[in-house]
C-alpha cells in the first residue's frame, strides 16, 4: 500500500487550512498514495481558543475533507477539534474517503509536568481500526505514543498500520523521543507505524500532544517538531523528513508485517500479570 505523509503548518483559520489539505489531497493522490496522513490539529494549530473552531465530525470541515478525499480516490486521516462535554473539547482524528469514515478521540491526555491538558479536552474512550483497501489501519493522537497497550490494542483489533498523527511542543530531547518512541511502538505491536508531525515552528514549552492552555491558548501550547517518519513493523526507520514542511511517499510490504509476527511473535506471546 502507497502511504504519504504530509508535514504541514496549520494556521488559525480552519477554512484556509482546508486550502492546504487540499492541495496535501492533490499531491497524494498524484504521487499514487491511496493513504494520506495528514498532523494533528490541522484543522487549527494549538495555542488559540479552540471552542469557537471546534466543530460536529459531521460538520462542515468534516464534510469538505470528505469531497476533497472523494474527489481524489484516496482515504485521508486529519486533526480537528471536535465539541466536548462541559464545554471542553475533543482532539479528533477525522478519516475519511476511500469509502471510510470514521473518527478517533485521542485518548491519552497531557497532564504531566504541571500542565493539564484534560482541563480544556475531553478524552476518548476506544481504539479506532479502519479499513483502508483491506489493510487494517489504527488511529492515534501523539501522546497517545507513550502508551504501548494502545498500540498493541490496535494490533488486536487488525492493525497493520498504525497512525500517529502529531503536534509535538518542541524541547530538549523532544525530537530523540520521538523517533525513539515511534520506533518503539511500531516494535510493540509489530506493525508500521506512520508518525506524522507539524512542522517545526521553533517554539520551546513543555507541552506536548496536543496540550493547550485554558480554552485551547497559553504559551506553552505546542505547535510541531517536524521529523515525520514511517517506521517497519521491526523498528526500522524507512524514510524520514527533518523539521520543515514537506512530504513522504512510501510504499509499504504489508508481507512483511506477517514475517516480523512470525519471527518476533510479541503480541502471541503475551501474558497478563
Amino acid at each position: 500500500m502507497r502511504t504519504a505523509l504530509a508535514q504541514t503548518s496549520s494556521g488559525t483559520d480552519p477554512a484556509a487550512d482546508l486550502d492546504l489539505v487540499a492541495r496535501e489531497v492533490e499531491a497524494a493522490a498524484a504521487a499514487g498514495a491511496r493513504l494520506l496522513v495528514l498532523p494533528e490539529a490541522t484543522a487549527c494549530r494549538s495555542g488559540v481558543p479552540l471552542g469557537p473552531v471546534a466543530e460536529p465530525v459531521d460538520g462542515p470541515w468534516a464534510r469538505r475533507l470528505e469531497q476533497l478525499a472523494d474527489a481524489a480516490g484516496i482515504t485521508v486521516v486529519a486533526g480537528a477539534f471536535s465539541p466536548g462535554a462541559g464545554g471542553r473539547v475533543r482532539n479528533t482524528l477525522l478519516v475519511r474517503g476511500g469509502g471510510v469514515s470514521a473518527h478517533y478521540g485521542k485518548t491519552h491526555l497531557y497532564d504531566a509536568f504541571g500542565f493539564a491538558e484534560s482541563d480544556t479536552v475531553e478524552p476518548g474512550a476506544e481504539p479506532v481500526v479502519v479499513d483502508v483497501d483491506g489493510v487494517g489501519v489504527g488511529l492515534a493522537t501523539c501522546y497517545d505514543v507513550r502508551f504501548p497497550q494502545l498500540l498493541t490494542a490496535l494490533a488486536d483489533r487488525g492493525a497493520q498500520v498504525v497512525v500517529v498523527a502529531a503536534s509535538g511542543g518542541a524541547g530538549p530531547g523532544k525530537v530523540e523521543q520521538w523517533r525513539l518512541l515511534a520506533r518503539a511502538r511500531a516494535l510493540d505491536c509489530t506493525s508500521y507505524v506512520l508518525a506524522c508531525g507539524q512542522a517545526e515552528a521553533g517554539g520551546t514549552g513543555q507541552a506536548e500532544a496536543g496540550g493547550t492552555g485554558q480554552d485551547g491558548a497559553g504559551p506553552s501550547a505546542p505547535t510541531g517538531v517536524g521529523h515525520s517518519l514511517v517506521a517497519g513493523p521491526d523498528g526500522t526507520v524507512l524514510d524520514e523528513l527533518g523539521g520543515a514542511p514537506g512530504r513522504l511517499v512510501v510504499d509499504l510490504d504489508l508481507g512483511a508485517v506477517a514475517a516480523v509476527r512470525r519471527a518476533l511473535p510479541v503480541l502471541s506471546g503475551r501474558r497478563a500479570f
